[in-house]
């Protein structure tokens, strides 16, 4: 395992080179404005730090490099996940993101990226739960509740693939914010979430032995940036996408945030 010392080390030696070296055969965008817009309530791809209060996590540094290869000037902004998809499809922002699943019926208002990231939803549930171990189990406990935020993948995964097809269903307790749904598993309002391996180890990390991941993985997503139907800053973001992916940075990043990274030191 990489040690953070030598990550940081690494980044620092390609921050000397020019961004002309980096960004030979990527598109000049010559410091345009590009706003991104963002939830800061999904660790470790972004979330706010509790030591030092500033926004951090792999999606911004995944953006940060973007932008410095393709040469455009950032701007972030915070919006709640409910509003984020229909604020970038009427232009409000110019990208979004916050670990957001590529699906047929989303590209109907935003174009997404190319995926940038896989990632498989598990189940998180706090350390002394002991009525239930997977989706099966969750199901037959008739009063146990899961926490999902409406719209999202674990919300149609708890729906469709743990309990009764029902979107409606009184076991499903409906939250703003991801972070609340974890905050309301903390305290014993609900039983369960379900999240990506990703946040789920953030999440487990930082909780002191409070929450733990249970079963097996329910299914891959692939995670993508938004934009604005027809958006021209869809074919440069992809360039740079492969362009990271070729040349090891978006590793250096996993195992920066996945690996080195723990969630509350």
């Amino acid at each position: 395992m990489l040690t953070r010392r030598a990550l940081f080390a690494g980044f620092a030696i390609a921050a000397l080179f020019p961004v002309g070296v980096f960004a030979q055969g990527l598109p000049d965008l010559k410091g345009r404005p590009v706003t991104v817009v963002t939830e800061n309530a999904y660790p470790p791809l972004q979330f706010v730090d509790p030591k030092s209060g500033q926004a951090i996590g792999w999606e911004y540094d995944a953006m940060n490099e973007i932008a410095r290869r393709l040469n455009f000037k950032l701007e972030y902004q915070n919006v709640s996940w409910d509003a984020m998809i229909q604020a970038v499809s009427d232009g409000q922002y110019d990208i979004g993101m916050t670990g957001i699943t590529i699906k047929d019926e989303r590209k109907e208002k935003v174009d997404f990226s190319e995926p940038y990231m896989r990632s498989e939803q598990f189940m998180l549930v706090r350390s002394d739960e002991t009525r239930f171990s997977e989706e099966k189990g969750f199901a037959a406990v008739g009063d146990a509740l899961i926490g999902a935020q409406p719209g999202t993948s674990p919300f149609y995964t708890a729906v469709y693939n743990i309990l009764d097809g029902n979107e409606q269903n009184s076991r499903i307790k409906l939250f703003e914010t991801f972070g609340a749904t974890v905050q309301a598993l903390k305290t014993g309002d609900v039983d369960l979430v379900l999240t990506d391996s990703v946040a789920a180890k953030g999440y487990v990390d930082a909780s002191n032995g409070g929450l733990k991941v249970i079963g097996g993985p329910l299914g891959a997503e692939d995670f993508g940036f938004i934009f604005k139907r027809g958006s021209d800053l869809a074919a440069p973001v992809n360039a740079a996408i492969t362009a990271l992916k070729a040349d090891g940075t978006f590793d250096a990043l996993n195992r920066k945030w996945f690996l080195d990274y723990k969630m509350g030191q």
